[in-house]
C-alpha cells in the first residue's frame, strides 16, 4: 500500500512491491540461493536470516516504455539500484525515499534489481551498532510511475492565521524532462479555491516554481482528535489535454511557540504522548497497514495525543494515519546517541544533512508533524557538536519556517546548544538509571535550564521517561525488571512531569518493546528494548493501565 488516498489522477502509477519478488544473499551459507519473498520485506524476518549482515540482491519484472520514474520509498541501508543490468542510482540510509527518472526506455519487460547492504562500517556514520535494530531489505515500497515530457515535482501547502482568517501559500514545482522548451498552463485547487497561470514557459531540462496565495472565508481547523482534511491538486495542461497532476491533503492548522507553550492553532497544547520505533517480530520494520493501524489505535486507546517517531523519518503511511486521526507527530532525522567521535565521522554530516533534506520536502503537507527533531542523545555538549546541530537547524528553517524546531538531549545540564531551538527538550530515567525523586531531578534540571542557558523561556518538553519491564515478570518485592515496578515508577515519573508547570508534556519511553543490534546485548535482556508499555507481541503489561489513567486525567491543552 503506497498511501492512504489517491494521489494521482492523471499519471499512471503502480506498485512494484506488494508481491512476490526474488531473493539472493550474497554472503554466508546461502550466497547465491534464490528466494521468493513477500515484499515489503526485512530480511531478518526470512526463517534463515534472523541475523544475516551483509548484502541481498531484490529483483523482479515490470512492463513500461517510455520515460518512467522510480520511486524507493526504503531500503535498508545502502541500495544500489540496476535497470536491466546497468546501474542507474544508489543511496544511502532506510529511512528516506530517494528516486530516478529513466527516459526513453524501450517498451517491454524489464529487471529491476536492488542490492541492500545492511553491514556497519566507517561509510556509515548513522547506521551503527544501536539501541534499535537497523534491518535489511527493501522495507517500504517501490514504486513506478510513468512521465511525458512535463511532470509536477513538488506541491507544498502552508496555512497559518491573519487576523484570525485562514490563508494558505501554495507552491508547486513544475520540471520539464524534455529536450526543447515547453509552454504548459498550471491549475491549482486548494480547498477548492482555484488559479491557473498560462502558458507557463519552462526551459528544457529545468525546473520552475509557481506561488499563489488563498485566503479563506469558512473552512474547518485540523485539532487534536478532530481532524479535517482538504485536497490540494495541481495539474500540468497542453493543448486542452492533461499531462500530469499531484495530489496531496493538508489541514488548516498552525503550529507556533510563545513564551513557554507550544500553540496549536492559538492554544496552548499539552502533548501526551509515547516514543515508537517501527518494528514488530513478524515484519521487523516493514509493517503493513494493518499492523501501523492497530499500533496507533492501542496508543489512542492509552489517551496520548502524540507519537514521536524515533529515532528516523517513518513511513507514509503512518504519518497519514495520524493525519487522518489527528495526532501529533514529532519527526526526527536520523541520529540516536552519537558520540563525539562518532560525529567526527567525514560521513556524518553529508549523511545526517541529507536525511533533513530528504525529509522535510517529501513530509511537508502532512498537518500532524508539528515539530522537527535531529541528533537525539547526541554530542550537544561540545562546540564541534553544536557546530553541527547549528548546520542542521539552519537547513530545517531554510526548508520549512512553519514548525518549530528541537532536539532531544541526554546531556545533563552540561547542554550547550539550548538556544539554537525554538523548543527545549530533554530523556531523563530518574527512577530507572537512577534513584533521584522524579519531581526532585526534573526541577533541578529545569531551574538550571531557565537560570543558566539560552533556552530560557523556552517550552520544555521531556521526550523520553520511563523504565523497563519483562512481560510477565512479575515477583513480591517489586525489583526492577517486573512489570510492578515499571508500573510504579512510570505513575511517579508522569506525576512530576504533567504537574510541573513548566513542562509543556511528557514522551513515555516507549509504545513497545523492540529488538536492538546484537552488538547491544549487554545491559539489554533478551536482546530488546524492553521499556514498552506493551511488549513486543503488543501485549499489556501492568503500566498499561496506569499510563491509560494518568494520560486521560489530563486535558490536550492547558
Amino acid at each position: 500500500m503506497i498511501r492512504t488516498f489517491t494521489t494521482h489522477n492523471v499519471r499512471k502509477q503502480q506498485e512494484l512491491t506488494g508481491s512476490l519478488w526474488e531473493f539472493t544473499p550474497c554472503q554466508g551459507e546461502y550466497e547465491g540461493r534464490t528466494f521468493q519473498v513477500a515484499t515489503p520485506c526485512c530480511w531478518e524476518n526470512l526463517p534463515d536470516f534472523s541475523d544475516y549482515r551483509g548484502e541481498g540482491i531484490f529483483r523482479t519484472k515490470f512492463y513500461a516504455g517510455g520515460t518512467i520514474r522510480l520511486e524507493f520509498k526504503g531500503v535498508s541501508h545502502t541500495a544500489c539500484v540496476t535497470l536491466d543490468g546497468k546501474e542507474i542510482d544508489s543511496h544511502y540510509n532506510a529511512y528516506t525515499a530517494f528516486s530516478v527518472i529513466v527516459k526513453d526506455l524501450g517498451e517491454g519487460e524489464h529487471t529491476l534489481a536492488i542490492r541492500a547492504d545492511n553491514r556497519f562500517g566507517i561509510g556509515s556514520a548513522l547506521h551503527i551498532p544501536n539501541d534499535y535494530m537497523s534491518y535489511g531489505g527493501v522495507s517500504r515500497p517501490v514504486v513506478l510511475e510513468q512521465l511525458g515530457g512535463l511532470y509536477i515535482r513538488q506541491l507544498h501547502i502552508t496555512p497559518h492565521l491573519a487576523n484570525g482568517k485562514w490563508m494558505a501559500k501554495a507552491e508547486i514545482t513544475a520540471v520539464n524532462l524534455s529536450e526543447k522548451d515547453q509552454a504548459v498552463d498550471v491549475g491549482i485547487s486548494v480547498a477548492d479555491r482555484a488559479h491557473r497561470w498560462e502558458a507557463v514557459t519552462i526551459r528544457a531540462d529545468e525546473e520552475v516554481t509557481l506561488c499563489q496565495d488563498f485566503s479563506f472565508d469558512q473552512v474547518e481547523t485540523w485539532e487534536i482528535g478532530k481532524p479535517h482534511l482538504y485536497a490540494a491538486r495541481a495539474e500540468l495542461e497542453q493543448g486542452g489535454r492533461k499531462v500530469d497532476d499531484l495530489i496531496d491533503r493538508f489541514g488548516f492548522r498552525e503550529i507556533r511557540t510563545d513564551k513557554n507553550r507550544i500553540l496549536l492553532n492559538g492554544r496552548a497544547v499539552r502533548i501526551k504522548g509515547f516514543c515508537r520505533h517501527e518494528d514488530h517480530p513478524q515484519f521487523g520494520c516493514a509493517l503493513p497497514y494493518a499492523a501501523v493501524a492497530a499500533d496507533i489505535e492501542l496508543i489512542r486507546h492509552l489517551g496520548a495525543n502524540s507519537i514521536r517517531a524515533v529515532h528516523y523519518p517513518d513511513d507514509e503511511i503512518f504519518l497519514d494515519l495520524c493525519d487522518e486521526q489527528g495526532i501529533l507527530v514529532w519527526e526526527e532525522n536520523h541520529a540516536r546517541g552519537l558520540s563525539l567521535e562518532n560525529m567526527q565521522n567525514p560521513n556524518f554530516e553529508p549523511q545526517a544533512e541529507a536525511v533533513i533534506r530528504e525529509m522535510i520536502p517529501l513530509h511537508y503537507n502532512h498537518p500532524c508533524i508539528y515539530i522537527w527533531g535531529i541528533l537525539n542523545e547526541c554530542a550537544s555538549h561540545s562546540e564541534y557538536g553544536k557546530e553541527c546541530y547549528g548546520k542542521q537547524y539552519d537547513i530545517i528553517r531554510s526548508l520549512d519556517a512553519s514548525r518549530p524546531r528541537s532536539s532531544a538531549s541526554c546531556q545533563f545540564k552540561t547542554d550547550i546548544c539550548l538556544g539554537l531551538p525554538e523548543v527545549v527538550s530533554y530523556n531523563i530515567y530518574p527512577l530507572w538509571y537512577h534513584d533521584t525523586p522524579p519531581a526532585e531531578y526534573l526541577d533541578d534540571l529545569y531551574r538550571w535550564v531557565q537560570d543558566e542557558t539560552e533556552g530560557s523561556g523556552k517550552p520544555f518538553l521531556i521526550t523520553e521517561i520511563g523504565a523497563g519491564a519483562i512481560y510477565g515478570c512479575r515477583n513480591n518485592h517489586h525489583a526492577k525488571w517486573t512489570e510492578e515496578y515499571q508500573a510504579q515508577a512510570l505513575e511517579k515519573q508522569l506525576a512530576a512531569v504533567l504537574e510541573h508547570e513548566g513542562c509543556s508534556g511528557v514522551y513515555v519511553w516507549q509504545f513497545c518493546d523492540v529488538r536492538i543490534s546484537d552488538e547491544w546485548f549487554g545491559g539489554r535482556p533478551r536482546t530488546m528494548n524492553n521499556k514498552g508499555i506493551v511488549d513486543e507481541y503488543r501485549r499489556r503489561k501492568l503500566s498499561y493501565d496506569v499510563v491509560k489513567r494518568i494520560f486521560e486525567s489530563y486535558p490536550d491543552y492547558f
